[in-house]
């Protein structure tokens, strides 16, 4: 009968391995590194800086691009997928700058443009910390990415986005009690279980950046480290948000960290002080180096 058992036993944790999707890690000094970001409003806060972070570490093989709607969900991202629609603006950066390459097109035309090393995806920030919005969306656009996805051995990279300002007036936080805290561990909840449930190892940590950021004395701003109560500052937080990316995606692939990087936005209305880059850069680093 305890042989019946544990064969049984033995049997479903096989089954349920078998059924996670397949992943594959980072490449390690590549030719060329290809990130493709899936994403929305937030994805283009997180990656707004990083060429110049490259191109600050003398980086000059990596293509980073990100497909973008506004507000976009798992669940909408599946959707435009099915009915080839193109509502996606795509930005590429080749050289170390940004460049527009559509207005308008689809999830399809992005994925087959490049064999992508790493493809990051995420959830709308309003659903962020709630896991009812994650299934069956997370698995299917998985599974759209492997179809597709011209490189078979990407690697599905999560980025983990931040909870609202604890003064936000954004439609979804009466959600979350209107608590920052809430909604924060919400999203480490969501993500712990993505990890578990569908084989996806790497996260970029931009979400516990910022809020190490905001326990940081000297680095308040009068919205909580955001603009609007949602989106980051254009400054110190997206530039955050890029060291983190750098940090998660860059420093494994090619060998550098983005301390010292000496990028500042310099030449911008959004240039910061050298300290205060230090600082930042840091704070990233070690928000990385402790979820590892």
């Amino acid at each position: 009968m305890k042989k019946t058992l544990l064969l049984a036993a033995l049997a479903a944790f096989s089954v349920c391995a078998a059924a996670q999707p397949a992943n594959h890690p980072l490449p390690v000094r590549p030719d060329t590194l290809r990130i493709l970001a899936i994403a929305n409003s937030f994805g283009d806060d997180g990656t707004q800086w990083l060429p110049g972070l490259l191109e600050g570490a003398g980086i000059h093989n990596v293509i980073v691009a990100r497909l973008y709607i506004g507000g976009c969900s798992l669940e909408r991202h599946c959707k435009e997928y099915r009915d080839n629609l193109q509502n996606y603006r795509y930005d590429k950066s080749k050289a170390n700058r940004w460049e527009r390459i559509a207005d308008k097109t689809g999830l399809l035309t992005g994925l087959e443009d490049e064999p992508w090393d790493v493809v990051t995806i995420q959830e709308r920030s309003g659903y962020s910390g709630d896991w009812s919005h994650y299934e069956p969306w997370i698995g299917e656009l998985i599974g759209i990415i492997r179809r597709h996805c011209t490189n078979p051995d990407a690697a599905i990279v999560w980025h983990g986005t931040w909870a609202y300002a604890r003064s936000s007036h954004h439609k979804d936080f009466p959600w979350y009690g209107n608590n920052q805290m809430i909604m924060y561990k919400g999203i480490l909840d969501c993500q712990e279980k993505l990890q578990a449930k569908y084989n996806i190892p790497i996260v970029i940590p931009s979400g516990t950046a910022v809020q190490n950021a905001r326990w940081t004395p000297g680095l308040e701003n009068g919205k909580d480290l955001t603009r609007d109560g949602y989106h980051l500052d254009k400054g110190y937080t997206r530039y955050l948000a890029a060291c983190t990316w750098f940090e998660t995606l860059v420093r494994p692939t090619c060998g550098k960290s983005v301390k010292g990087n000496p990028f500042r936005m310099q030449g911008t209305e959004f240039e910061i002080p050298a300290p205060r880059a230090r600082k930042l850069q840091r704070i990233a680093a070690r928000t990385v180096r402790q979820q590892q």
